[in-house]
């Protein structure tokens, strides 16, 4: 059985969101328990979901409100719903923790009750991204970390290999540098240094460094991983987004307009459906906070029903398939290229 603690008064609609959610996820799946936390009062109002056989409620009496400070979440707050949901995981009664809750303050938390993983300076937040191939590109960081060094950007690179080795099954998955060109002479001092780290740490097995990889590969599918700042990777996130609004927009748009433009929306429907559910970020919703002692998963404040959902999938396929190990072993095989030990490359590699 995998145990997945939900901060389920998180977010921007709290449990008529995350409960129903709950609700879709344990009946696709046999093999998980939900531990249930919030507000017992509010929570009681879902009678059928608290008696399911593999639900628990644990109680909580705050709850971080989404524009509440991380002094505030983190210091005054101890005993609320996302709190709470971390400290199953701190203590074991669960393998992973999922919440919409005020990003700041799950990072905050997250980061003073289970603590970082030795090796790793800052935690970054990774997701996924629909690219052309069918697939999905993985990024990091996407908002934690705004001004990162050259070091910061190997951690994040080795976090986003073990991430999709581990779900994905590739075992070598290509990593890209985002840079405002292929060439190795471009890009600020940081990026620089961090190329030539990337290169290293290619060489020496830790990574399947692709090089320096431009805006437009995230969704050409270049690579599996693209490793960039957290300011540009958030302002990549918001954008896909966008798009996905915008396309949402302009179907309905189509079949408002004349009996001509309607006709044609018809026959082009199939093609404009399959498009939006492609981009629909909805289906992407779930992000890791990687370089942490535990499984955290942070789903899109705003998220409905139906994306809370696909957060709760992401963090059950991570505790399925070991990503707090699979991330670990990772760092402790590029430990002493982090460290800035230089290493002789190595003939193949061994992960």
């Amino acid at each position: 059985m995998i145990t997945i603690a939900v901060d389920c008064m998180g977010g921007d609609h709290g449990l008529p969101i995350t409960l129903p959610a709950c609700a879709d996820f344990l009946s696709s799946h046999s093999d998980v328990r939900l531990l249930l936390v919030g507000q017992s009062d509010a929570m009681a109002a879902y009678p059928a979901l608290l008696a399911h056989k593999r639900c628990t409620v644990v109680v909580a009496s705050e709850v971080v409100a989404m524009d509440d400070p991380v002094e505030v979440a983190l210091r005054r707050k101890k005993d609320s719903s996302m709190r709470v949901a971390i400290n199953q995981v701190k203590d074991g009664r669960a393998h992973a923790v999922v919440s919409a809750g005020n990003t700041g303050a799950l990072m905050a938390i997250s980061r003073y009750v289970l603590k970082t993983l030795d090796g790793i300076d800052r935690p970054a937040i990774a997701s996924e991204l629909p690219n052309q191939n069918g697939g999905a590109t993985t990024v990091l960081d996407l908002g934690a970390n705004v001004d990162c060094g050259a070091h910061h950007l190997l951690q994040f690179a080795v976090m986003g290999s073990a991430l999709v080795a581990a779900v994905s099954g590739k075992e070598q998955p290509s990593v890209g540098l985002l840079n405002v060109g292929e060439e190795v002479i471009k890009g600020s001092d940081v990026i620089k240094q961090a190329s030539e780290l990337l290169r290293n740490a290619g060489a020496c097995g830790d990574l399947n460094f692709h090089g320096n990889v431009e805006g437009n590969d995230i969704f050409r599918g270049t690579v599996d991983i693209v490793v960039c700042d957290g300011f540009v990777g958030n302002v990549a996130l918001k954008a896909c987004e966008g798009l996905a609004s915008m396309m949402s927009g302009f179907i309905r748009q189509e079949f408002s307009r004349s009996m001509w433009r309607k006709v044609t929306g018809i026959v082009a429907y199939p093609v404009l459906s399959a498009f939006k559910k492609r981009v629909d970020h909805r289906r992407y919703n779930g992000a890791a906070l990687l370089g942490l002692n535990g499984l955290v998963f942070k789903s899109h404040g705003s998220a409905d029903s139906f994306a809370f959902r696909h957060a709760l999938d992401r963090a059950y396929d991570a505790a399925h398939n070991q990503l707090l190990e699979r991330v670990k072993a990772r760092i402790a095989h590029a430990a002493p290229l982090m460290a800035g030990v230089v290493r002789q490359p190595a003939a193949s590699p061994e992960i």
